[in-house]
């Protein structure tokens, strides 16, 4: 039996349909290759992975999380995300709404172009090799990104407040 036939068997006896999981094993694939790439990539130019403070954890968090919400949901963004999904509406504050389409591959990329969560290694990875090749420029963009998560978190929180507070003919109810 080739290896072709034995991945073929093993995504028919997992049961998922759509055939996703040849797609997430290659996009394993591609985050191991570009992982030992870096790491190779590093160690060729003489580059440690930086000594993280909790505050370098910190913004690498925030911006993680921000960046992956950007990427997932943002109408901005939605271009990269267009040939992976359908548009379905608003999903809230600056936020949308998508169905993944498609199978393999495709429905692969899109399940990880949708989902911050999914994204979420793939942007740490990115940013901890930008502060092994580039601290000066990745300190500045996890700065930013962490300024605009925090400030995403406040104005929500006082939209909430808002909300709260308003009477209740306001409020909807």
């Amino acid at each position: 039996m080739t290896m072709s036939e034995k991945i073929r068997q093993e995504n028919e006896a997992y049961g998922r349909p759509d055939g996703a999981t040849r797609g997430y094993a290659g996009a394993l694939a591609v985050f191991a290759a570009t992982t030992a790439l870096l790491t190779a990539g590093a160690r060729a130019l003489g580059r440690r992975p930086p000594d993280l403070t909790p505050w370098d954890l910190a913004f690498l968090g925030l911006s993680t999380h921000k960046l992956s919400r950007i990427l997932a949901k943002d109408a901005v963004t939605s271009p990269l995300r267009a040939p992976f999904v359908r548009f379905e509406g608003s999903a809230g504050d600056a936020e949308l709404a998508e169905e993944v389409r498609g199978s393999g591959g495709r429905k692969a990329l899109g399940e990880l172009l949708t989902c911050p969560f999914c994204l979420g290694p793939w942007i740490a990875t990115g940013l901890v090799a930008g502060l092994t090749f580039a601290p000066t420029l990745t300190r500045a963009a996890t700065a930013t990104l962490s300024a605009v998560a925090v400030s995403d978190f406040l104005q929500l929180g006082y939209a909430a407040g808002q909300q709260r507070t308003a009477p209740p003919e306001q409020r909807g109810g």
